[in-house]
């Protein structure tokens, strides 16, 4: 018994002592702070040989800090001209568009002027014309103290009746201040290539045309022609006791 445990004792002291024994490391003990210190030291040598490395590489490249930051002084200050200039610019722009507006108003005052001054001159001949007509004038058979101004007639539609418009005027004298008369048409019509007269109204007839014309009076209706026949000329009379004072003609 005492010899099989002295075998066991040996046996471990081979386990722990021998060439199966574990290896055993021997390391010097250096407090944590140290190796903080270490550490920190490291970074900051590095972090400073990184940066020196990027200047470096800069200023190789052409891209110094201190001429960097003076190109973008300049840089700013011209950005700021240029937002000078364009202000400028944008108020002169203004300036002028408001100055195309005014003139632009002002031509389309002259041109609404001028037309309306057109519309005022048409207006003036036309009165013109009319008060031309007034003056005595011999226009066929009768005296110049009645006469028929601006017959016109004019069909409506292409297969519509055709309508008449005249104006009479009466030169009023002291002997006779108002005429009394009858209008009567003769109409020219062409029928199969021959020519025929409608008088209108007929003798006779209710449908008369009756005159009481004190300085002017306008007259305006419908003349009687068939369907088959076509309007060649038409004249107006101003009868008065069965005797022609003025007349007027005018072809279709």
């Amino acid at each position: 018994m005492a010899t099989s445990g002295a075998a066991v004792k040996l046996k471990r002291l081979r386990q722990r002592f021998g060439i199966s024994a574990p290896r055993v490391a021997v390391r010097t003990h250096i407090p944590w702070y140290w190796r903080a210190l270490a550490i920190v030291a490291l970074l900051s040598v590095s972090l400073a040989l990184g940066r020196w490395v990027y200047d470096a590489g800069r200023s190789i490249a052409g891209f110094d800090s201190s001429n960097s930051a003076k190109v973008i002084e300049e840089l700013r200050e011209n950005v700021r001209l240029l937002t000078a200039e364009l202000a400028g610019a944008k108020t002169a722009a203004a300036a002028a568009d408001t100055s195309v507006k005014i003139e632009r108003a002002a031509q389309e005052r002259l041109a609404e002027q001028v037309r309306s001054l057109e519309r005022d001159n048409a207006a003036l001949k036309q009165d013109l014309s009319f008060f031309e007509g007034l003056l005595p004038e011999n226009t066929g058979a009768g005296d110049a103290s009645v006469k028929i101004s601006r017959l016109r007639v004019e069909r409506e539609g292409d297969n519509g009746p055709y309508r008449f418009r005249l104006l009479v005027v009466h030169n009023a004298s002291k002997s006779q201040r108002d005429f009394k008369g009858e209008l009567i048409f003769v109409l020219k019509v062409r029928q199969g290539g021959k020519d025929a007269m409608i008088s209108h109204p007929l003798n006779g007839s209710s449908d008369r045309f009756r005159l009481d014309v004190k300085h002017f009076q306008r007259a305006e209706g419908l003349l009687p022609v068939p369907a088959d026949t076509v309007l060649v000329s038409v004249e107006a009379r101003i009868v008065q006791n069965g005797s022609i004072r003025a007349t007027q003609t005018i072809n279709l």
